[in-house]
């Protein structure tokens, strides 16, 4: 597999007469603009969510749970269809730099086909869906849920092309005009009594207001596709397809395992241990794997700023994650019954097992993004069918001892598809082993410092102290020790990121 990678398979991108393409701006400018646009996305995203999450609350209490049953059934194929629609059109367009305008006009012929050809295929799946959930409201819901691909086809070039042009203000901005209109619609809609529907025409009505305002921003001419021409772009949508595929596959088999194995009930506490352990890093995350890979391919020529990039920014995520995610897996035998109440305790264990893996994930996720940004898609590729093979026997396993142990096959397993992402990239960019750990270096050690504080200040406290107030203290104390940590053990990097925030904010008058 390593001389294939290597090969034809490879789309090794070059300057030239590409579509959209510019000068190279300056190290020092780059950084400040990835800064700048990190901490933006962050403030869009966060202010949306909020808004999110407090109408969620008020929809949840509006509909039945049996109104959300019906909207899961129809956004399974959804969640498949729109990865076929995309194709890895949007990020063929960031990564291959040699493409011609010609080039990118037959791949937008071919977007909008697939996304045509994919809601024929929802309407032709429809029925049938309804008939193995054994639920005829899921068919209409089907066909109006994935009408979306429609829009998905028209957007997947547009939205590359501003990907490729470093607007990510720009679709930050629509990301959360998308999520607050999503909640605003949907909330109507259930407060005027339209059950289901609400939850299905608010996110339809969001996501293809967000595609018509990119096609308006950024459209593109249409041509007449020719393989010959656009063979090896496709091939490279191809692997990216079939690596999201697989990912959304594998993704979801724990929860398939805990259904099928164990019963609803463990469904249940498992799904709340996930959520808790994982959702507040998918915004942390999201940072890294939406906004990073523009730069990401406009560096991948410059191996040195390329390991720069991937030194900076493990840090900076590591610095953020692992207190968060071992600091929650800390304080999950409180957090849980003060958050959810007494009855989610037989959760604890698999939130605390979930956090460690979540913080190996969120460095993890840079690297196939690194990967791809060098044109090694195909590997990619073969490490995400191979996740497919090792992880849902690992849940398997794992079930015969409960939750926890579905959990422990995240742990166990994981490492076995994250190890060659590891030794591609770090191959592929000529970094060194003592290169990289190094960057995970300051955070590990103020989580180290983090977890003793803790984990002291509750042998010292009293068993008969109210939980809410243990779990304050401790939240205390390990956010204290974790800052102090890094003030005196690494307050250069400390110091060297607090300057880029300062450089990176937008300049008054």
């Amino acid at each position: 597999m390593k001389d294939s990678v290597d090969s034809t398979e490879t789309i090794a991108p070059v300057s030239g007469n590409s579509a959209s393409s510019g000068a190279a701006a300056p190290p020092g400018r780059i950084n400040r603009s990835l800064a700048r646009h990190l901490v933006g996305r962050a403030v869009a995203d966060w202010s949306s969510q909020i808004l999110t999450w407090g109408t969620f609350l008020i929809v949840a209490r509006l509909l039945s749970p049996s109104d959300f049953g019906i909207v899961a059934m129809a956004m399974v194929l959804f969640s498949y269809l729109r990865i076929v629609g995309e194709f890895g059109i949007p990020v063929t367009v960031v990564t291959v730099r040699t493409l011609s305008e010609d080039q990118v006009a037959q791949l937008n012929t071919v977007a909008v086909a697939l996304g045509i050809g994919c809601f024929g295929l929802a309407c032709l799946l429809a029925h049938p869906i309804a008939v193995f959930f054994k639920s005829p409201q899921v068919g209409p819901v089907v066909i109006v849920a994935c009408s979306t691909a429609l829009s998905l086809g028209l957007r997947a070039v547009p939205e590359g092309m501003l990907e490729k042009d470093l607007r990510i203000g720009f679709l930050s901005l629509c990301n959360a005009g998308r999520d607050i209109l999503a909640a605003a619609a949907t909330l109507l809609m259930a407060l005027l009594g339209w059950g289901y529907w609400s939850l299905v025409l608010g996110n339809a009505i969001a996501f293809t207001a967000r595609s018509l305002v990119v096609l308006g921003v950024r459209p593109h001419r249409f041509a007449l596709p020719r393989l010959g021409s656009i063979r090896q772009p496709l091939r490279f949508g191809w692997h990216v397809m079939v690596s999201g595929m697989a990912w959304s596959a594998y993704s979801s088999l724990d929860n398939v395992t805990a259904g099928r194995m164990l019963g609803r009930a463990a469904l249940g506490f498992y799904g709340i241990a996930w959520n808790l352990a994982n959702v507040p890093l998918e915004k942390i995350t999201s940072l890294v794997t939406t906004v990073v890979p523009s730069y990401l391919a406009a560096a991948q020529n410059d191996l040195s700023s390329m390991r720069r990039y991937v030194r900076t920014l493990t840090e900076a995520t590591a610095l953020a994650t692992f207190p968060a995610t071992i600091g929650f897996g800390l304080v999950a035998r409180e957090a849980v019954p003060v958050l959810l109440g007494q009855k989610w305790r037989p959760a604890i264990p698999a939130v605390e097992i979930l956090c460690a893996y979540a913080a190996v994930r969120s460095v993890v996720a840079l690297l196939d993004r690194v990967l791809t940004a060098l044109g090694q898609t195909r590997f990619v590729m073969w490490d995400q069918v191979w996740a497919l093979v090792v992880l849902p026997c690992a849940f398997y396993a794992g079930s015969h001892w409960g939750i926890s142990g579905i959990a422990w096959g995240w742990v166990v397993a994981y490492p076995l598809v994250a190890l060659p992402l590891y030794w591609e990239m770090l191959r592929k960019t000529g970094m060194g082993n003592r290169e990289y750990f190094g960057a995970l270096r300051p955070a590990v050690h103020g989580t180290g410092v983090m977890v003793i504080s803790v984990l002291s200040l509750r042998w010292l406290l009293p068993a008969s102290l109210p939980v809410l107030l243990r779990l304050i203290l401790e939240i205390a104390a390990g956010a204290l020790a974790y800052a102090l940590a890094m003030i005196l053990l690494h307050r250069a990097r400390v110091m060297s990121f607090w300057t880029l925030a300062k450089a990176s904010a937008p300049r008054r008058g």
